[in-house]
């Protein structure tokens, strides 16, 4: 058996799969977001040591005692800030927040960045909240000794080993991305050192072993070797089998990314779009990334006080795009906008607006920041030949038949089963275990196509235009 941990924003999950990769069993634990301060978002590391245990103490009642590998994903950029002696020195800032916008836009004028990261410098990005930190806690900055990604203080927990995959690490703006190394300049322009970074390892390497402690607490193994892992989307893209040049996966989660996979080095920072490593060795991936997809959603259903699978559930067949719009901007956005100020708003409301057309807008408007990163990505020259879709929003069809017939591209639904950044994450650990190659990261079979309503496409042309034209005036006002 191989277990895969992922580290989420809203809760851990943890599977089990056996050696032909089927999935035997799950457990899972909530995980709570703090906002102290507009646009902020934190969580303390302690709750994910907990959740840790929760998810293990759950699976240890079926018994771990045949797990041959661990592998870890999680939510990337997160900066988690350590002393001497590992004690965590302030919650984490997460990946969604966006209170070192003003550093990230000075770091972004240094033209060093881009060229080496192959990336904007976002101000969800790592290396910007430690410029934040410098600036705003200075006592705290004095100590950091350490600093971890939020899977990679799981992993520190797990093994004793401060150690980070290629995938996450790229994530930070500290990665020479196409060199697949720590950036001694950039590290520098923050100042930063190499010995406060972990140690790098691709994703399906070993990247240390059980602790005997833990191993002993959960009745696993001794000695299990725990892989590099990725982070959420890199491991999502293995989970799915987008490993390959023309592949790609949608994924609805809190955020919401286009995916896509590619077999070079070809960044376009200037297109807003993230180019990182892929989990696997000589891979890389481009995504274009929304902050807020299913987030957007539940804060929907929580305002109008219903359940958010019951409001897309009552939708019936998809309709065109109508008056009333929504712009998904949350907490900022990310592609193509690069926008940390930018909030969301709903346009076009009138007396006939009720609550399906409401719920309607949130799902176009998710929709169309989708296929904005759609055309950010097709300027890079990415291709995309397949598309599937993951994550809790692809539960809803009527939210798949708009994105099809926004994007124009056929969205295929796989079967029944969990293939996303735990599964993923699962086989990294089968791959670190055994030494298995790329030859098992296979993409799911596929339950049902939904096709692009070729009769709307035209309306969603339509309904994306005013899209932007909203985008556009409500720039102006933020």
């Amino acid at each position: 058996m191989y277990l895969g941990l992922d580290l989420g924003t809203s809760g851990l999950k943890a599977v089990l799969i056996d050696e032909a990769q089927h999935v035997i069993a799950e457990a899972s634990a909530p995980l709570a977001v703090s906002r102290p301060a507009e646009g902020w978002a934190e969580q303390s590391p302690a709750d994910w040591i907990g959740a840790a245990e929760s998810v293990l103490g759950q699976l240890a009642a079926r018994g771990l005692g045949a797990v041959k590998g661990i592998g870890l994903s999680g939510q990337m950029h997160g900066a988690v800030l350590l002393s001497a002696s590992d004690d965590v020195l302030r919650p984490c800032i997460l990946w969604n927040d966006t209170r070192a916008h003003r550093e990230a836009a000075e770091l972004d004028a240094d033209p060093r960045f881009r060229a080496i990261s192959g990336n904007i410098v976002f101000p969800g990005f790592t290396a910007p909240k430690l410029v934040w930190v410098a600036r705003h806690e200075p006592a705290v900055f004095a100590r950091v000794a350490r600093v971890l990604l939020p899977k990679d203080y799981l992993r520190l927990w797990l093994t004793g080993e401060a150690v980070a995959d290629m995938s996450d690490a790229a994530g930070t703006s500290w990665l020479d991305t196409g060199a697949r190394d720590w950036s001694d300049d950039l590290l520098a322009a923050t100042g930063m050192t190499r010995a406060q970074m972990p140690r790098l390892v691709e994703g399906a390497a070993v990247s240390g072993h059980l602790r005997p402690e833990l191993a002993d607490r959960f009745g696993l193994p001794r000695g299990v070797p725990v892989a590099g892992g990725g982070g959420d989307n890199a491991a999502s893209g293995v989970g799915v089998g987008v490993v390959h040049a023309g592949q790609a996966f949608v994924s609805l989660g809190t955020s919401g990314v286009l995916f896509a996979a590619n077999d070079g080095y070809r960044p376009d920072a200037a297109s807003a779009v993230h180019t990182f490593c892929h989990a696997l060795p000589g891979r890389w991936h481009q995504m274009g990334v929304i902050l807020a997809a299913t987030d957007a959603l539940n804060w929907f259903a929580r305002l109008a006080r219903a359940d958010a699978a019951a409001l897309t559930g009552a939708l019936g067949p998809l309709l065109p795009p109508g008056k009333t719009r929504f712009l998904p901007y949350l907490g900022g956005e990310r592609t193509p906008l690069n926008d940390a100020a930018i909030r969301g708003a709903f346009i076009g409301l009138d007396h006939a607006t009720d609550r399906a057309a409401a719920t309607r807008a949130v799902l176009e408007g998710v929709a169309f920041a989708l296929r904005d990163c759609r055309d950010a990505l097709a300027a890079t020259g990415t291709r995309i030949d397949s598309l599937l879709a993951v994550g809790g929003g692809a539960r809803s069809d009527y939210w798949l038949g708009a994105i099809a017939t926004a994007l124009g591209t056929p969205v295929v639904v796989p079967v029944a089963g969990d293939f996303g950044a735990a599964f993923g994450a699962a086989r990294l650990g089968l791959m670190a275990a055994t030494g298995a190659g790329v030859e098992v990261v296979t993409p799911p079979a596929t339950a049902r196509m939904i096709e692009p309503d070729r009769a709307l496409s035209a309306a969603f042309d339509a309904g994306h235009a005013r899209h932007r034209a909203a985008q556009a005036a409500i720039r102006g006002l933020t």
